[in-house]
């Protein structure tokens, strides 16, 4: 595989010298070609062509020190070479042009000739892959005694350096940790999602969605987003949060984007605006969904634009703010209700990111309790643990299907605080969490006016094997099991309950016994079909 080199000619460097004197400097375009451990089978020159005369003249100088080195000239012409926009300009056309063969040939990019400028350029677009291969770095050595100089080859992909592998890891763990809370999840699907949002967080300034249910933390992690970004330099103002629920008319526009003084009765002085106020920093917007078409309209131009108009105002002021958008609700069903703008959700639908519920996070559970009692113990001022039974209990119940945590981890923060408080000597008893146990049964029984899925089937179940049964049953089969009862008790015979139930099974069989099938799944749990229809009188 041959060896290209990409340089740019030194008009200062490379002119070093009068006559035959130009050989006693060491001049980096033919230091270039003078190492025996360094083969450059061809250097592709770039020059302005004013400087003809020197290509010439260090072209010759390359033939006799490196007869095997071809140089293929190439004339570009920048007007002013201190200017980044036209330095970078001229030489991405170059490389846009040039039919690189990465499969034949390897490419190293000269930077010491050429303007400072001109040596940025070739590095960015040698990172970018415009030059595709390494950089080639040549200097002079530092007693300057040898004309060859030193050279050095840097490969811009940053993850074949160990060192600087190992600290980007580092430091992309901190960011994950960081947006966790510092607790140790091990839910694959969220440790996944929040490994990406750190990369996003540092990388972009876009727009971000956090959906989600209520309670499961939609703003602690816009809070840890912030903080991070503000962390790692990425913004210098501060963090304004409003819940647009609490917007309504005339008080959503002034809210977010300000008013003049008269803008409407009560406006007697001028207000900046949510908006104004993040200028710099990050605006959370959550329940983004709450707001009125109206509202979304104005939020759209101000995304794009980081322009809008102030209520009762004719003129424009800008915000140079970061938007984080949080909500509870299926934001594509709101466009297709015409509740919310389509345009605006493809605008902050960049990076969308759904946290599960606590109910989908159960591996998850003993650490945020863990989290949990610490956050109480360090706002209480004493420590606050679980007896041993105790925490087996209160571990026992929250995966059950029992606990519904239907306000997700708000339930849980609840929970943790009720048993702290009443716990004596920072002891949280079996008594106390029992006590809590039947608390929270009956909080989540009231809410909504109606039994949750699991505990309808566990209802179902329990009326005919009495309390408590269901705990030494799985989900899975107490959902078959409830709805064999189901079935049992609105028909008039097993073998009708087994041809609505295994309707499909049955017409594969040579013959059928429908009700042989229902009295196994009974008998499993020694329950009789007689048993459920006296229940069901």
């Amino acid at each position: 595989m041959k060896t290209v080199a990409i340089s740019i000619l030194g008009t200062s460097l490379d002119r070093r010298g009068q006559g035959n004197k130009r050989w006693d400097k060491w001049r980096p375009t033919l230091s270039m070609c003078q190492h025996d451990d360094l083969l450059i089978d061809r250097l592709e020159l770039l020059f302005s062509p004013d400087a003809q005369r020197l290509a010439d003249q260090v072209t010759e100088d390359i033939r006799q020190i490196s007869p095997e080195t071809h140089v293929v000239h190439h004339h570009i012409h920048f007007d002013n070479p201190w200017d980044f926009e036209t330095v970078y300009s001229g030489l991405l056309d170059f490389a846009r042009s040039y039919s690189f063969r990465p499969s034949k040939e390897r490419y190293l990019t000269h930077i010491t000739t050429g303007t400072h400028v001109a040596q940025i350029c070739l590095y960015l677009l040698t990172e970018a892959g415009y030059l595709p291969g390494k950089l080639l770095q040549t200097s002079p050595t530092k007693s300057n005694t040898s004309l060859l100089g030193e050279y050095q080859i840097i490969d811009l992909d940053l993850s074949k350096y160990d060192q600087i592998a190992s600290r980007f890891k580092k430091e992309h763990q901190e960011g994950t940790n960081y947006l966790k809370g510092g607790i140790k999840t091990n839910n694959t699907k969220f440790n996944q999602m929040i490994e990406q949002l750190e990369q996003v967080s540092i990388r972009s300034q876009e727009p971000i969605l956090i959906t989600g249910p209520t309670g499961a933390g939609k703003s602690q992690l816009a809070q840890r987003v912030y903080d991070l970004r503000k962390l790692r330099g990425k913004l210098s103002g501060k963090l304004v949060t409003v819940n647009c629920a609490t917007l309504r008319g005339e008080n959503a526009m002034s809210a977010l984007f300000g008013h003049k003084k008269g803008a409407y009765t009560g406006a007697s002085s001028d207000r900046a605006g949510l908006l104004k106020e993040a200028n710099e920093g990050l605006l959370f917007l959550d329940e983004i969904g709450e707001l009125g078409v109206d509202e979304q309209a104005m939020l759209l131009k101000a995304i794009e634009e980081k322009r809008f108009m102030p209520f009762g105002s004719d003129k424009e002021v800008s915000s140079n703010f970061q938007l984080i958008a949080g909500s509870n609700r299926d934001l594509w069903q709101q466009t297709q209700k015409g509740l919310f703008r389509e345009d605006l959700l493809a605008r902050i639908d960049l990076w969308t990111y759904e946290l599960p519920s606590l109910k989908d996070r159960l591996e998850d559970l003993e650490p945020n309790i863990d989290f949990e009692l610490e956050s109480f113990s360090n706002k209480s001022g004493y420590l606050v643990r679980f007896n041993t039974s105790a925490r087996d209990i209160y571990l026992h119940f929250a995966i059950s299907t029992e606990a519904t945590w239907s306000a997700n981890f708000r339930d849980l923060n609840a929970s943790i605080t009720r048993m702290g408080t009443l716990s004596d000597g920072g002891r949280i008893t079996a008594s106390v969490v029992h006590d809590e146990i039947k608390r929270l049964k009956q909080k989540w029984h009231r809410q909504s006016g109606s039994l949750t899925t699991h505990d309808k089937y566990r209802q179902c179940i329990e009326s005919i094997l009495g309390n408590g049964s269901c705990d030494a049953i799985d989900f899975h089969e107490q959902v078959l099991l409830a709805n064999v009862i189901q079935t049992c008790q609105q028909v008039s015979s097993m073998a009708e309950a087994g041809r609505i139930l295994f309707n499909v099974s049955r017409t594969a069989k040579a013959s059928t016994n429908d009700s042989h099938r229902i009295k196994q799944i009974l008998g499993k749990y020694q329950i009789s079909f007689s048993d459920i229809k006296a229940h069901s009188e």
